[in-house]
């Protein structure tokens, strides 16, 4: 097995075609079938699945193309490494869940694009316990979640800055007139939440409601946070997010924020990576630049 062999196989599997791959990689379509063949024949196993012109990955096939690509990423490390390059670049797998990816994220990944424009920046969205699991198994560099504070031996846990969670409901909303709710106030509503896959602040919310014996008519989950809000917009229930999530609807006078005598959830945007992992000038760059620009939008 070569690098330059798995460089091919990872460009048959996006552009789905040896002939297209053969052009990219400027090879004769002979050499490029000559090594898929090299690999199948060392693997003991097929690939690729032959579709007509096009062509898809097998499951061994797909398999292999999350180690391929981890593999050619230790080897760009290595060398900067040995070298001694101090010059960011290369790519970065970032993984980070919906909310951070659309309300914190942009501006500093616009902000190191221009800074490092020799680095290739990937964002891998997913739930928090998905992005944890790929941290570990090194299928991302750097990971951005919201959470508690966590203390995982094999991973690095930098707090940037703590996220308020708010209570919403839409403007015609009975509770939105009161100065104040408490938690058996909520007793019989209709509740609209993230799903529950790995979400921090919905499980604290669930914690504290069954401590104090208070249970919703019925709640209702969807897995996108634009989502939630039109439902709340439209008064289908009230539901609870990060304050930055719903800021831009608050301030349009679209949704209402209710006030509510709750314990501070103690959740923060952190920055995690993995604590053996080699710090490549492109990993480094990110992480003191988050720590800068995230700390400075702190609520």
């Amino acid at each position: 097995m070569e690098l330059q062999q798995l460089k091919t196989f990872i460009t048959i599997a996006k552009v789905s075609s040896f002939t297209k791959a053969a052009e990219l990689l400027d090879y004769a379509q002979s050499s490029v079938s000559g090594q898929i063949r090299a690999l199948e024949e060392e693997f003991e196993v097929r690939l690729f699945e032959r579709l007509g012109r096009a062509v898809c990955l097998t499951e061994e096939g797909k398999r292999l193309l999350v180690y391929a690509e981890q593999l050619l990423k230790l080897a760009e490390e290595t060398k900067d490494s040995v070298t001694g390059s101090t010059q960011p670049r290369g790519t970065l797998i970032i993984g980070a869940p919906e909310s951070l990816s659309v309300f914190r994220l942009p501006e500093l990944l616009k902000e190191y694009r221009s800074r490092f424009p020799n680095v290739k920046l990937v964002l891998k969205l997913g739930s928090c316990r998905d992005i944890l699991s790929w941290l570990k198994k090194s299928i991302i560099d750097i990971a951005f979640l919201m959470d508690t504070p966590l203390d995982v031996p094999s991973l690095v846990s930098k707090c940037l800055c703590q996220e308020q969670i708010v209570l919403i409901a839409g403007n015609d909303h009975f509770m939105t007139n009161k100065n104040t709710i408490e938690l058996k106030d909520l007793e019989g509503e209709d509740l609209i939440l993230v799903e529950e896959d790995g979400c921090c602040y919905r499980m604290i919310f669930e914690s504290l409601m069954a401590e104090a014996g208070v249970y919703p008519s019925s709640i209702q989950e969807f897995g996108s946070v634009e989502m939630i809000k039109k439902c709340v917009i439209s008064g289908l229930g009230v539901s609870i997010l990060p304050l930055i999530s719903v800021e831009k609807e608050i301030r349009d006078g679209q949704l209402k924020e209710i006030s509510w005598s709750s314990p501070d959830f103690n959740i923060h945007t952190q920055i995690l990576y993995c604590r053996n992992k080699w710090l490549s000038p492109a990993l480094s760059a990110m992480i003191e630049l988050s720590k800068q620009h995230i700390k400075n939008k702190s609520i």
